[in-house]
């Protein structure tokens, strides 16, 4: 009640109607033209996306289109309210640092339209700084965010059910979490509190449940791509005349395999692209992983009708081609491995690189550890130069080296270790048996009187070994960043299914990664003819999210992530 009193007073003081708030006073028509956006038309036109598409239904079934004519809704500006003319249910806000328009409706009750009827010049964005019309509130009124939870913005016609089937919270839990429920019910714009784990199928960002970026929603008509798949099958060196041989030398995991199953992902994302209507043609080519092959094979080979290349998988095979001027302006994605490649302009690099890793936990780890917990670093000599970055940031921590032998005391552990305050321990190595004696020992320290939590600001691939319980991680909430969210609990039973189909087995980690790599290729050259750029933005798929940025020196880095921490014996992503 006390909202709508709010607004029917801005109302009553303007002379306006809630009618003439809702319906445009005229319509402007704007003619599309190449690479425009609905964002970047909203913003020219001062209005919200969903006025556009709510005048022109055609985009939402077709996608915005080059030379398609819209309606633009236009609204007259309400007179500017001053300080002297605010009525008593109204006050003035500074905005803050880091302030958002969800985070200020949460704050004081109301909707993000409301909020923007009481301050239309900030439709387009805050500024920090700016004066901006508020619902008065005493201290107590105000609601306050809390980390332990993330945050959710009701989109129209969502009701109960849509949103317990959207997020997996039943009613009796949002109203508990969200009183206002009680008395206004669910509104278009109103920000709901939401238990931390129960995220659906969106992403967080910034503490906001946010859609995930799906470019299959609106395929552009006649869409056709070109790829070049470059991959070290060694075909040449498989004895194709001796089937025992060749069954032998497919059980192992080694460079043949690896191709193979990336390569079946290849052709899931590209059978999957032709049922969405995008045509691909798929050159696949043998590097043999011999460097004189590429370079004089590879010379004089025709690449001017192939639209984008992914590979060589080798990154100094990668560079050895990325040379070739032929190359020079067709985009090459490096797929696989974390080492990098040498940036040149039309250089892709789709795995997420360990200093951005790194750099992404040092962030997080200056929002959790404070001197009020006890602190432990531990780190190899391998990783002193950490040591010294960690104990620069966190001076409080104490610091614990393994002995020459490459383990740690136990009896030092338990002195280190308190039951009186929360134990937070960094632990840096690479080296899988001082990470499995690690992570037992002080998995064997956690106990109702004991809290400890692990983090490491570098996860290597060690950990995947069967030496690492799951349990313990668990046990111990491990927390690190991650380029790819690999996870039994995170598979998609769709792509299981249609791949066990095809290949009669499930899908490795190299196949996950062929068929994401290969889908974000595919659709982003489909929509923008481009890999990079600001309409697209951050995009996801089974096991990986890409948000390519150009590098300070030449080409582009993908720099998406994930902040993951084990609970039990699962996986889940935490808020960054």
């Amino acid at each position: 009640m006390r909202i709508k009193y709010f607004l029917l007073s801005l109302l009553i003081l303007f002379g306006m109607t809630l009618t003439a708030q809702v319906k445009p006073d005229s319509f402007e028509r704007h003619k599309v033209k190449k690479k425009e956006t609905l964002y970047g038309l909203a913003r020219k036109y001062n209005v919200q996306i969903e006025q556009i598409e709510q005048y022109n239904p055609l985009i939402k079934k077709i996608g915005l289109k080059k030379r398609m004519i819209l309606q633009i809704p236009v609204y007259k500006k309400p007179e500017p309210i001053t300080k002297a003319s605010l009525p008593d249910s109204l006050s003035m806000y500074l905005v803050q640092p880091k302030e958002t328009k969800w985070r200020l409706a949460y704050r004081y009750g109301i909707t993000i339209q409301e909020l923007e009827q009481y301050n239309p010049d900030i439709v387009s964005g805050l500024k920090i700084g700016q004066e901006i019309i508020v619902p008065k509130r005493t201290e107590t009124q105000t609601l306050k965010l809390e980390k332990e939870f993330n945050y959710y913005t009701v989109k129209p016609k969502e009701g109960f059910y849509r949103l317990e089937k959207k997020l997996g919270v039943a009613q009796a839990d949002l109203i508990s979490l969200n009183p206002i429920l009680q008395t206004t019910g669910l509104q278009e714009g109103m920000i709901l509190k939401i238990p931390l784990e129960q995220t659906g199928d969106l992403k967080i960002e910034n503490d906001l449940l946010v859609e995930k970026n799906d470019l299959r929603d609106s395929i552009p008509f006649n869409s056709k791509v070109t790829l070049g798949l470059l991959l070290p099958f060694n075909a040449n060196k498989i004895e194709f005349d001796s089937i025992e041989k060749t069954k032998t030398l497919l059980k192992k995991r080694n460079l043949h395999t690896l191709a193979l199953d990336f390569y079946s992902g290849v052709v899931m994302a590209v059978k999957e692209a032709s049922q969405l209507g995008i045509e691909v043609v798929l050159d696949v080519v043998d590097t043999q992983n011999d460097k004189a092959y590429i370079q004089t094979e590879f010379q004089n080979r025709d690449w001017s009708k192939t639209d984008v290349l992914i590979g060589p998988m080798i990154p100094s095979n990668f560079d050895i081609l990325s040379l070739q001027d032929s190359l020079s302006l067709i985009p090459m994605v490096a797929p696989l491995s974390s080492n990098p490649v040498i940036s040149r302009p039309n250089v892709y690099q789709s795995v997420t690189s360990p200093e951005l890793l790194r750099e992404k936990m040092f962030t997080y780890l200056n929002t959790v550890l404070d001197s009020t917990q006890n602190v432990l670093i531990i780190t190899d000599t391998l990783n002193r130069e950490v040591e010294k970055q960690l104990h620069n940031r966190f001076p409080f921590a104490q610091i614990l080296r393994p002995e020459l032998g490459g383990y740690v005391v136990p009896d030092l552990i338990d002195s280190l270790l308190v039951d009186t305050l929360s134990n937070k321990v960094v632990f840096e190595s690479q080296n899988l048996g001082l990470i499995a004696s690690v992570t037992s020992l002080l998995n064997s320290q956690v106990s109702k009187e004991r809290d400890v939590q692990l983090f490491t600001t570098l996860r290597s691939n060690a950990y995947d070994d069967s030496n690492i319980s799951k349990k313990q991680l668990g046990n111990l909430k491990f927390t690190y960043t991650a380029g790819a969210y690999s996870d039994d609990s995170n598979r998609s039973e769709k792509f299981d299914s249609l791949y066990v189909s095809s290949f009669g087995d499930l899908p490795k980690r190299e196949a996950l990664r062929g068929y994401d790599v290969t889908m974000d290729v595919i659709l982003r050259l489909a929509h923008q003819k481009q890999l990079c750029t600001d309409s697209i933005g951050e995009t996801e798929y089974i096991e990986s999210r890409f948000d390519y940025v150009p590098n300070l020196n030449a080409g582009y880095q993908n720099r998406a992530f994930y902040l993951l921490e084990h609970s039990g014996y699962e996986v889940f992503e935490i808020k960054k």
